[in-house]
Parts: C-alpha cells; structure tokens; sequence
C-alpha cells in the first residue's frame, strides 16, 4: 500500500504551504433576537431562516464552497468549529442542517481543556467525554471520521515519533513508512514547526472513508485515532465504516444532526444572536 495516494512529498510541502493562508470568516446577516418569535428558539429545524433570511443557505453555501477551493484547510476547520460549540460554550456527506443556535452570552478558557478531545486521549477518556453530552461509542467512532480531511500540526503527535510515552523510541502502532515520512517534516524539536500534515494521509483531500482504512494500517497521525482500532469497543465499529463508505456517510450527517442537538441555547437569558460574531450584545 502506498502511504500516500499522491507523491507524499508533494501533498506535505502544499500542506505546508497551505498552513500559513488565514482564514477568515463571513459576518453572518441575522438579527436580534428581539425580532424573532418568542417559540422560535425553543427548538432546531431546518427553515429556520426561512422568512428572515431566505437566500441564507445559498449564501453560505456559494461562500464556504468558494473558501475550501482558495484553502482546502477551511472545511475541517468549520467542521471543528462546530464540534466546539456543541461541546464548548464558546464537502463531505450532504445532509439537512438544522438551525437556529443562539450564540451563548458567556465563553470561558477554563472549560475549554476538559471538553475537547487531546490527541494524545484515551479511548475511556473519549468515550468517557461524549457519553457527557449523550453520544455513544458509535458516535464517537463516527464523528472521528470527520478527520478524514484534517490536518493537525507537529507539536500534537511529534511524541509519538521520537518518545513514545518516555520510552525514547517510536510508537510500535505507526506505519514504518508514515513514520519515515513524518519524521521528514516534524524533527525532534518539532513542536514548534508550522508544518500542517493529513490526519488522513491516504486520501487527505477527499471526505471519505479512508481515514478508517488508514487505521488498520497503522496510518493514525494521532495517537487518539490509531487508537480506537486498537480497543475492543471501538475497532469493530472502525472495521464497519472501512467497509462501506455510504454507511459511514449517512451515519455521519446524523450523528453530526445529533451533536448540533448539544447545548442549544433556551431564552435570552443564555443566548442571543449577533450580527457581529466578535461582540456581546
């Protein structure tokens, strides 16, 4: 198997390349929540916006596709956002996405640490995380997919080349040739490299199920995805996805449905819709 489905060195130099682009967001056209019905924000649904801002999907959806073709490194990151504010106050597979999340009224860096995956986490750790929002261990094992076109940095798995949980020698889960290749672009003192390297390196452009086939090679970038095909309770759920794209595609809109159920503001106590995503109202 080849560790990379283009020449490795080509995709880690533009992954490189592409690390450094910013990426900057669009200012949103909603309104205060004082122009919308008191029951609206009781619930998620699909129109949401649909008497307030009708061309809303369009729009995004003409500005989010536009900015993965300028930096593919955009789609995980909106992915990731998502994750964060489902789990934190603070193209791919097509599915209906509700809307109607008010924006929280407080954000503190204490609750950030114990809410979001580390790469280095165990898999009780995880499962321990997501059963706290009412995911499951299939959730869990899905959701990871969305790595399938991530990209981390050197200082989050440069452990896993050189010092393997202090033993001074790799991790015995990695690909031989994966370790070759990542050592290449994360030296020793890597944690300060701006390389940006595929959480997916077999096919780190396109969302699909390759990540999990990734991990029955020993192709894990984190020492958190390599391991949920080394634990029982999770390996034959990574097998199932690794065999059937669409099952893993359709079970990731719903469990993408699911976590976009977490944490939903209920009143303007809690919550509020900005127009300017960077200042409380």
């Amino acid at each position: 198997m080849h560790v990379l489905s283009l020449t490795s060195s080509l995709i880690f130099r533009f992954l490189f390349l592409i690390s450094t682009i910013p990426i900057s967001s669009a200012k949103p056209t909603t309104s205060h929540p004082q122009t919308l019905p008191r029951h609206r924000h009781r619930e998620l649904s699909t129109d949401y916006y649909s008497k307030k801002c009708p061309q809303l999907e369009s729009l995004v959806g003409s500005v989010t596709s536009q900015r993965f073709k300028e930096a593919p490194v955009s789609a995980p990151a909106t992915i990731r956002l998502f994750f964060h504010d489902c789990f934190v106050e603070a193209g791919g597979p097509y599915y209906q996405v509700k809307k109607g999340r008010w924006d929280g009224k407080r954000s503190t860096a204490t609750n950030v640490p114990p809410n979001i995956p580390r790469s280095n986490s165990t898999v009780d750790q995880l499962i321990k995380l997501f059963a706290s929002k009412g995911l499951t261990v299939e959730d869990l094992v899905v959701l990871s997919g969305s790595h399938t076109i991530g990209f981390s940095h050197c200082k989050s798995f440069v452990g896993r080349l050189y010092d393997f949980k202090g033993t001074k020698r790799p991790d015995p889960n990695i690909n031989p040739k994966l370790l070759k290749e990542l050592r290449m672009y994360c030296p020793f003192s890597g944690r300060s490299s701006r390389a940006a390297l595929p959480l997916d390196a077999t096919t780190p452009f396109a969302f699909d199920n390759g990540y999990y086939r990734g991990l029955g090679s020993s192709m894990g970038l984190l020492g958190s995805d390599q391991a949920l095909f080394l634990d029982p309770r999770t390996k034959p759920i990574v097998l199932e996805m690794a065999r059937d794209k669409q099952k893993f595609l359709k079970a990731f809109g719903d469990a993408m449905d699911k976590m976009g159920s977490i944490g939903v503001k209920r009143g303007r106590k809690h919550g509020e819709i900005r127009k300017d995503c960077r200042v409380f109202l």
